[in-house]
């Protein structure tokens, strides 16, 4: 799993008063939760962009005073203009304790029904899962390999690894497999023929009566 490397510095003022000084200076004001408490921290804008504007799922180093921490980002919140990163909260990763986080779905395979031209949509990119550090992953695969025209992948079809709990509803889609429009043209022009052959049948027989 990739690893992003944050250095903060200790911050002794709190507040909206000291955090707006502090973006004045070009840095982020943070937080890194833990068991043994809250570490009010500042951070450098620079070291967040690999880890936050990304879709990959990695993990922060966060050093504080030459001690270094295993961390996920907790909460961002952007600015709603610039979209620069105005406050960040980090929770410290500590074994054995559970966490909830939200990684990326990946596909492998390929499908038949994209094979015979259908259009393969992500409806969910992310999911929550829940587990402990040891065992989490950067990512939840889903096997696309057997997805036909008009199929589609829930939850429930993932591939989730042992010690890993999914917390988002089994039935929701994940993906699901578009039938082109074309096709579906050429199925609605073949029903009303149908309807029309059927019709005529009945008019026939009718007259024949």
């Amino acid at each position: 799993m990739q690893t992003v490397a944050i250095k903060a510095q200790k911050r002794d003022a709190f507040g909206k008063k000291a955090s707006k000084d502090i973006r004045k200076t070009g840095m982020v004001p943070a937080v890194v939760y833990s068991k043994e408490g809250i570490d009010h921290v500042v951070v450098s804008p620079k070291d967040l962009k690999p880890l936050i504007y990304t879709a990959d799922f990695k993990l922060a180093e966060v050093e504080i005073d030459g001690a270094s921490h295993r961390a996920i980002v907790k909460d961002i919140q952007f600015h709603p203009v610039s979209d620069k990163v105005m406050h960040i909260d980090f929770l410290k990763l500590i074994d054995g304790h559970p966490i909830q986080c939200n990684v990326p779905v990946v596909f492998k395979g390929v499908s038949p029904g994209v094979k015979t031209g259908g259009k393969l949509t992500q409806t969910l990119r992310r999911v929550n899962l829940k587990t402990v550090p040891e065992y989490l992953v950067d990512k939840i695969e889903g096997d696309i390999s057997q997805m036909e025209l008009g199929s589609s992948l829930r939850i429930r079809d993932l591939e989730v690894p042992e010690n890993i709990q999914i917390m988002n509803t089994p039935s929701t889609p994940v993906a699901l497999v578009e039938v082109p429009r074309a096709a579906k043209l050429n199925d609605g022009e073949g029903e009303d023929e149908a309807e029309g052959t059927e019709e005529g049948a009945r008019e026939e027989t009718a007259a024949a009566e």
